[in-house]
């Protein structure tokens, strides 16, 4: 079996990987969700984890593939959970919602694939430090223009405002937005089976993007610009390309992460968040998917886990963050892991001596 996996192409790996983890965590979490058996933080994680999954995969396109440091994620992630959020409210409880949840979460993917082309386009002709010094402008200035902000929604439709809600000049309207108090009265209406679709459409976006013929100029490029240059390659058009659809899937991602709670607040979307998603990236491995996402899960899981330490659970996080990555660049994590690899594969061979050795008896 190990063999016939290693002979299958690099396409066919990577879909069985990532689309197999995913399913088999599903086919495991949720009959333990709906039995009640999951411990209610857990259970509030679930949503989260599936966000934050979107968020590493969709980075990990940018970072890992494009080869360009990105740390705006969170401002993507912003722009889908707030334009969510109010598409969400505004379309109000006559309307089913999974239909909602879809429509927030489109709206939430478009504007930010918008946000991810008007800042691409200028931002992309940078390389290195400059371009991750832009990008993390970018989140700032979007946490900043949702701090003024002030959207409400009544019969005559949306009302918006940068001084206050007075100025919002609406008759028995409801209120969003309201500026550093974030959005409000935000439906819960995410699922676990909901953040599973949206990962499962994330992997099958972002997986035949790369092995696709777009994918391989992505690569290219990454790989050295002026020789894909010299060929032909359109640099801007694929490096917008993946720009683009990176920040789409944020905010799909960042729409589905609001609609798990009844308010939100910029403050959420700040440097750190881009960090951490980051984290995720480079801890997972560059490019590769199935690594993002077991990385994610464990790293998003590991603060809660420590609680019982209080006020020192993210000095040992950021210590066990610090072992891992030495571990994970050591020479002695190499060899461990073809020595786990051998054993495995050995394990393989020796049952299908046996079976051949059985069948010859018989």
């Amino acid at each position: 079996m190990l063999k016939k996996f290693k002979n299958l192409s690099d396409y066919a790996r990577t879909s069985v990987s990532t689309y197999g983890i995913v399913l088999l965590a599903f086919a495991v979490i949720f009959p333990l969700q709906q039995a009640g058996m999951l411990s209610y933080s857990l259970s509030g994680m679930l949503v989260p984890i599936c966000a934050y999954i979107v968020m590493a995969i969709s980075l990990n396109l940018t970072v890992g593939v494009l080869g360009e440091l990105s740390l705006g994620h969170a401002g993507f992630m912003s722009v889908g959970a707030f334009s969510g959020a109010v598409a969400a409210v505004s379309l109000g409880n006559g309307v089913p919602d999974v239909v909602r949840l879809i429509i927030g979460i489109v709206i939430g993917g478009i504007l930010a694939g918008i946000a991810g082309l008007l800042i691409g386009i200028p931002v992309l002709r940078l390389k290195g430090d400059y371009l991750a010094i832009v990008t993390l402008a970018f989140g700032e200035i979007i946490k900043n223009i949702v701090n003024c902000l002030y959207i409400g929604v009544d019969k005559k439709g949306l009302h918006f405002s940068m001084t206050d809600v007075a100025s919002l000049n609406m008759t028995d309207g409801t209120v969003i937005l309201k500026g550093p108090q974030g959005a409000v009265g935000i439906p819960k209406i995410a699922s676990f089976v909901a953040g599973i679709v949206l990962i499962l459409v994330t992997l099958f976006i972002v997986i035949n993007l790369v092995h696709s013929r777009t994918g391989r100029a992505i690569k290219a490029i990454r790989n050295n610009q002026i020789a894909a240059e010299s060929v032909g390659i359109g640099v801007t058009k694929y490096k917008l390309t993946a720009f683009i659809t990176s920040a789409a899937l944020a905010g799909m991602a960042g729409a589905m992460y609001a609609m798990n709670y009844s308010s939100i607040v910029a403050k959420k979307f700040d440097f750190n968040t881009s960090i951490l998603i980051l984290v995720f990236v480079v801890l997972g491995g560059m490019g590769k998917f199935f690594g993002t996402i077991i990385a994610t899960t464990v790293l998003y899981m590991l603060p809660e886990i420590f609680r019982e330490f209080g006020e020192y659970r993210m000095l040992i996080y950021a210590v066990v963050l610090v072992i891992v990555m030495l571990a994970k660049n050591s020479s002695g994590a190499k060899v461990l892991k073809d020595k786990i690899a051998d054993f495995v594969k050995n394990i393989f061979a020796k049952r299908k001596k046996e079976k051949a050795g059985g069948a010859g008896n018989e």
